[in-house]
């Protein structure tokens, strides 16, 4: 087998075709795998940590906002997409591809309709709710888009042209029982654990929302315990406020610049407070946690608000818009789920329902019926 994968922009794009990559691996150890995205992207990082080989194409995003200057940078990117369109046909030449998979971002967008129009096996995955600009673009192309939920479904105009096959989650997430992850956290009494972040570069906002609800903790004697992740581009101003604060005054404070042990601090967690991304909602839905979600609205298209909403709808999550979140706000929410024990349960089985643990297996199995 020899497979392209195409993603970029963002990790929430490259980790599912990571994912899908290794287990090709495993599953034929002998599978040539070329990643394409962007020359100067973060893909290209990720995907050179992970030890693939890796190939270019230019491309540019289109601007929503049709002022002069917004239509001045699409049709620069209609000019580019020509070349990028030019760069793929050349790339499918030498690597002479089975099957191209696309996994989002501006990049996929050239290859994944240059291959389909090469008569190659092509699919798509789209880890938000509602399809990107992107996937929009390739619905008439792909053979297969794979989504996250049912719910998705709706959203395109060939719904039988969609598998529900979930976002990959690292195998390790799943490794740890909630007790054995306390364990090795060090905990030795009975306090529920409240994890939060707000991505790996922080959240200047949330984070100063975060300090009043540290205060509130420490005025209510710690109640419960806590690991918060404030994030590399907040922690300086964090870690200062901390220490005019006095803050924490306990142990079951624990606030950090990143929580580098993730799948161990997921599985001890009894409700996590976080922002609505679709590789985190991937996670939370499988371990099945019950979850405080207050979406970015600094993303394209206001993607993260429509992912939580989902999970809001289904009984999962409670969703607190940024304008509204406050320390008191938040505190009061997850104070409200810790202390019902029934609704606790419900938002857990709920979350679980809509979680789909075996992604990767259903993405493969997917792919593979495509080139059969």
């Amino acid at each position: 087998m020899r497979v392209i994968f195409t993603c970029g922009g963002t990790a929430g794009h490259v980790n599912p075709a990571l994912a899908l990559a290794g287990y090709m691996r495993e599953k034929e150890p002998d599978t040539a795998v070329l990643f394409v995205g962007t020359p100067t992207g973060m893909e290209r990082e990720l995907v050179a940590k992970a030890g693939y080989d890796y190939a270019a194409v230019e491309v540019s995003s289109f601007q929503r906002k049709l002022n002069a200057e917004g239509i001045r940078h699409n049709l620069h990117t209609l000019r580019v997409l020509a070349s990028s369109g030019r760069q793929a046909r050349a790339i499918l030449r030498e690597f002479k591809p089975d099957l191209v998979v696309g996994t989002g971002g501006y990049a996929s967008y050239p290859m994944v309709k240059a291959a389909a129009k090469a008569h190659i096996p092509t699919a798509v995955h789209e880890s938000n709710m509602v399809p990107g600009l992107t996937t929009k673009m390739l619905e008439e192309y792909a053979g297969v888009i794979m989504v996250g939920f049912e719910d998705c479904r709706q959203h395109y105009r060939h719904p039988e042209r969609i598998a529900v096959t979930g976002t990959p989650v690292r195998g390790d997430f799943f490794r740890l029982s909630r007790e054995e992850a306390r364990k090795k956290l060090g905990f030795d009494d009975d306090a529920p654990l409240v994890v939060s972040f707000w991505g790996s570069l922080g959240a200047s906002h949330m984070n100063e929302a975060m300090v009043d609800f540290f205060r509130r903790e420490d005025a209510e004697g710690y109640p419960f315990r806590h690991i918060h992740a404030a994030g590399k581009g907040s922690w300086p101003v964090m870690e200062q406020k901390l220490r005019e604060l006095g803050l924490p005054r306990s142990p079951r404070l624990d606030v950090r610049q990143y929580i580098y042990d993730m799948d161990v601090v997921m599985a001890a967690a009894d409700v996590v407070l976080c922002r609505a991304g679709a590789s985190t909602i991937s996670e939370l839905t499988a371990l099945g946690k019950p979850t405080v979600m207050v979406p970015s609205p600094y993303v394209t298209n206001n993607h993260q608000e429509k992912n939580a909403r989902l999970l809001e709808t289904h009984g999962g999550a409670v969703v607190i818009t940024e304008p509204e979140a406050t320390g008191g706000g938040l505190y009061d929410a997850v104070s409200a789920i810790l202390s019902d024990s029934e609704k606790r349960s419900s938002m857990a089985r709920a979350m679980k329902e809509l979680g789909i643990p075996d992604a990767t297996e259903r993405i493969y199995d997917t792919v593979m019926a495509l080139v059969k």
